[in-house]
């Protein structure tokens, strides 16, 4: 994350960041489930599965992060940032990527956890796990490309993006992010919760649910896009859940 922060300091947009964190949690990941451990061996294939998986996360969310980053302006949540933190903000930036570089560290031991369940073959609660971490990727995957291509259409400018998962949560992308926490801790878990380790990976899904929406996922960008598009987004406000998919909610007229 320094290497991120020097870059950022020098002129370089901030999505790099965000980048720069997401390939950081994929190798840490694929690390915390393959390097061997003494004592925290667990099942090979478990390993395996739960190594590929985090890496094929980190690579698509990364690689997202990159085309946006390369193609469109500042992520306005770090201009918020740069704005609130005023002539001091790279000093306070790099405080704040710091603890972004300790988050990605106790993400990575939710994944070490997840391979290093100990009760040998794939369980019950291995595929119930992998299948929530398919469903996440896909879910996220597709509301990234859903407002992508919302974004594209010049009719499209200034409006509310509400299609498909938009729909159904102001914020799918974290929603699914969120998700997939919460697949790492039912594996680590297993199928009966007899390894009392297992119970310790809550803390990834519990921590990511704290970030994205109390501090720097949903708060700062709701500010920019109620600044950004006023009364259309109150509306959208109204009717759409902020974080967990729900359907629509009927706006009453008065």
């Amino acid at each position: 994350m320094t290497g991120a922060w020097l870059a950022v300091s020098r002129g370089a947009k901030s999505g790099w960041v965000d980048a720069t964190w997401s390939f950081a949690i994929g190798a840490a990941g694929i690390a915390a489930a393959l390097v061997p451990v003494e004592s925290w061996e667990g099942d090979w294939q478990r390993r395996i599965i739960v190594a590929a998986v985090a890496g094929l996360w980190s690579l698509r969310l990364g690689l997202h992060i990159v085309v946006r980053t390369m193609n469109g302006g500042e992520d306005p949540r770090y201009a918020a940032l740069k704005r609130e933190w005023g002539g001091h903000w790279r000093r306070q930036m790099f405080y704040f990527l710091q603890m972004q570089a300790a988050a990605a560290l106790l993400l990575a031991c939710t994944i070490f956890l997840a391979a290093r369940n100990p009760v040998p073959g794939l369980q019950w609660s291995d595929f119930a796990g992998i299948a929530v971490l398919g469903l996440a990727v896909a879910g996220e995957g597709i509301a990234d490309a859903q407002l992508s291509r919302f974004r594209q259409q010049d009719a499209n400018k200034d409006k509310v993006c509400d299609a498909g998962l938009w729909g159904l949560s102001r914020h799918p992308n974290y929603f699914f992010q969120w998700l997939g926490w919460a697949g790492y801790a039912l594996i680590a878990i297993g199928p009966y919760g007899g390894w009392a380790w297992g119970w310790a990976a809550i803390a990834g899904p519990a921590f990511m649910y704290w970030l994205l929406v109390h501090v720097s996922g949903i708060p700062p960008l709701e500010e920019h896009m109620r600044r950004s598009r006023g009364e259309a987004y109150e509306a959208y406000a109204r009717r759409v859940s902020a974080f967990w998919p729900f359907p629509k909610h009927r706006e009453v007229s008065t």
